[in-house]
């Protein structure tokens, strides 16, 4: 493990609460980078002896992929957490960049091998398992952290309303008989625009908090919500994802050729949007293939 110089980020004690739950874990802190997930990516390439090794986004495994070379060691399933003070090339969804800068920003990717029966909705998952250690609202309480399907968290300013605050990238890369598994987090800390657009903090709800600090409230929770849902899967989970669904009842618009728009009616079992044409007509829309923005009366989303 190594530790920062910058920031105290507790390394030591995030490994030893995270090791039961992640044999073999280590935890580093870097300074710079240009991209958590990216590193992770590569490590697992490497390891699995194809450095071409196709990367995708889980929901779009390809079942008939050719096997990695026989023999590898054990140790390259081994879980890792990356994280970056600062990212010069951090990667979001639809590939979009998403920089960092020190002190005003949280970035982190973990890598862990991960085997579900079913990957649809892990990313809402995920969301949903940091908007839980984050929000400090009481259950009776309008929850003040909201999840844009499929992989964005916001700070909530009113019904369909609000300004980014984070997002989340997976991927996915065959290694030996198993598949590691890299789950990418960024979150605003402090408050920076980003192309002019207002964006959320997390020190608007948590003051004074910082990047480590926030760091230790997400990890625990992430890494047990992960262990649940390679048990479960995404459906017993679709109530709470309700409770804080941004699009519920929301119209949007995609990039859908079978749903141009619509009215947001939650979630399925699988993770998939459900969205009410004019015609009263239900479609799925599957994440990974469109995008979903709110409706024009809503503030436009800041690039990830």
């Amino acid at each position: 493990m190594t530790e920062s110089a910058h920031l105290h980020w507790g390394a030591e004690a995030l490994w030893q609460q995270l090791l039961p739950l992640l044999p073999g874990l280590t935890v580093e802190v870097v300074a710079r980078t240009d991209s958590t997930n990216s590193r992770l990516i590569e490590r697992a390439r490497a390891a699995s002896g194809d450095p071409e090794a196709p990367v995708t986004r889980p929901g779009q495994i390809d079942a008939g992929e050719r096997p990695t070379p026989h023999g590898r060691r054990a140790g390259d399933l081994e879980p890792c957490l990356l994280v970056a003070e600062q990212q010069t090339r951090g990667r979001g969804r639809l590939g979009r960049d998403w920089k960092s800068t020190p002190v005003d920003s949280l970035t982190f990717s973990l890598a862990l091998p991960l085997a579900p029966r079913d990957w649809s909705g892990l990313s809402l998952a995920v969301g949903l398992a940091l908007t839980e250690a984050l929000d400090v609202a009481t259950p009776s309480a309008a929850p003040r952290i909201g999840l844009k399907w499929p992989n964005d968290l916001w700070l909530v300013d009113g019904p369909g309303a609000g300004r980014k605050l984070g997002g989340i990238l997976i991927e996915t890369v065959s290694v030996g008989q198993g598949r590691m598994c890299v789950i990418g987090v960024g979150l605003n800390v402090q408050p920076v625009p980003v192309d002019g657009v207002a964006t959320g903090a997390l020190q608007e709800l948590l003051p004074g908090v910082d990047a480590p600090a926030a760091l230790a409230r997400v990890a625990l929770p992430l890494v047990r919500a992960l262990r649940r849902f390679e048990r479960a899967g995404f459906a017993p989970l679709v109530d709470a994802y309700a409770r804080r669904d941004l699009l519920l009842g929301q119209p949007v618009t995609t990039s859908s050729a079978e749903a141009r728009s619509g009215r947001a009616e939650g979630v399925d079992a699988s993770g998939a949007l459900r969205l009410r044409d004019a015609e009263g007509r239900l479609h799925r829309i599957v994440s990974g293939e469109v995008s979903v923005r709110l409706g024009a009366a809503a503030p436009r989303p800041p690039v990830a």
